[in-house]
């Protein structure tokens, strides 16, 4: 009799994340929180540590074609960040891993440094290490990533609660479409390498897609405001997905509106010039790496004063499903269709 096979594709990321972990427990007093939110927390004894590793590899996460170096480095340091603001914390640390074929040169790698460097100083972190090897496969890039936070300051996904406001900042769709333009111009240099890639007027949405800011300023204006969000997640694999994400944490549900997304000009300009809708791409287009969180009812006039962030539903029972209400009034029940991995 042959051996069972389970595909990986099967499971998908989240998936294979789950059973590869269902057995882990902890065996050390100091894991206050292990798998299953946006990093691990581990007490220091005056306060928490929180530890979050992410892995980014060529010719999945980013396509060297149309990704400078420098933004590169920038992004890998940006997208750990963002780990760390979804805990509510403060990035400190980062270990970088590098897996490097000899196609890269020393400059090459200064130059991707070079981007890494620029995001610790807009962050305040320190390189405090790393390992390099080498990789018969392209470029692969694994940070780590160290910060803190105050046991009162402490935001998991699993603290929602039902009246609480719904709330993400920024705006959405934005890296999903800067994405199809680098792809567009790709295609066409490759049919034509005459031809200058048409980027002009794309400035806003490439940028989300090439080099994301870490929300750190929204962690710092809630903290300021006096807000603790009851429960907060970072947008990486799309607004749908997150929202799930949140709603499995807490054992609740999500009612949002369309009407409430918010999206940038340029990415809905975006959207009908690729004839793609554009409520699609602010709920399943991903990378944009804004804030999904949620607040007491009592602080929505707290929120309100804050330029970046918008309330876009509420939390509703379990029992009532997520549910985005359209434009016309139509109840569609949200699911995710963001990237999947392992297909």
């Amino acid at each position: 009799m042959s051996e069972k096979r389970t595909e990986i594709g099967s499971l998908g990321e989240f998936g294979l994340i789950d059973h590869l972990l269902k057995k882990a427990s902890a065996k050390n007093t100091k894991t206050i929180h292990g798998p299953g939110d946006d990093a691990a927390v581990i007490s220091n004894g005056e306060g928490n540590l929180i530890v979050s590793s992410d892995m980014l590899t060529e010719g999945i996460h980013f396509d060297l074609s149309y990704t400078p170096l420098m933004h590169l480095g920038y992004k890998a340091v940006a997208v750990n960040v963002s780990d760390i603001a979804a805990m509510n914390g403060t990035p400190r640390h980062i270990l970088i891993n590098l897996g490097v074929s000899n196609r890269f040169s020393v400059e090459a790698l200064e130059v991707f440094y070079s981007g890494v460097y620029a995001a610790c100083e807009d962050y305040n972190i320190d390189v405090i290490g790393g390992d390099t090897t080498s990789s018969a496969s392209g470029l692969i890039i694994s940070i780590t990533v160290i910060g803190e936070v105050t046991a009162e300051q402490k935001t998991l996904r699993s603290g929602a609660k039902v009246g609480d406001i719904l709330c993400v900042s920024g705006d959405l769709g934005g890296a999903y479409l800067g994405l199809q333009v680098l792809e567009r111009e790709k295609e066409v240099f490759k049919s034509n390498p005459e031809m200058q890639p048409k980027l002009e007027g794309y400035d806003y949405i490439i940028q989300r897609q090439l080099k994301p800011k870490a929300r750190m300023d929204v962690v710092h204006e809630l903290r300021e405001s006096g807000i603790l969000p009851s429960s907060m997640i970072d947008i990486s694999d799309g607004l749908a997905s997150e929202i799930l994400h949140l709603s499995k944490a807490s054992q609740v549900a999500f009612r949002i509106y369309e009407e409430n997304l918010p999206i940038d000009p340029t990415s809905y300009n975006t959207a009908l010039e690729f004839k793609i809708d554009s409520a699609s791409c602010m709920l399943n287009g991903g990378e944009d790496y804004e804030l999904l969180f949620t607040i007491d009812k009592n602080d929505k006039d707290k929120i309100e004063k804050m330029d970046d962030v918008h309330m876009i539903g509420y939390v509703q029972p379990l029992s009532k499903g997520n549910e985005l209400i359209s434009k016309n009034q139509n109840v569609v029940p949200i699911t995710a269709q963001g990237f999947k991995h392992f297909l």
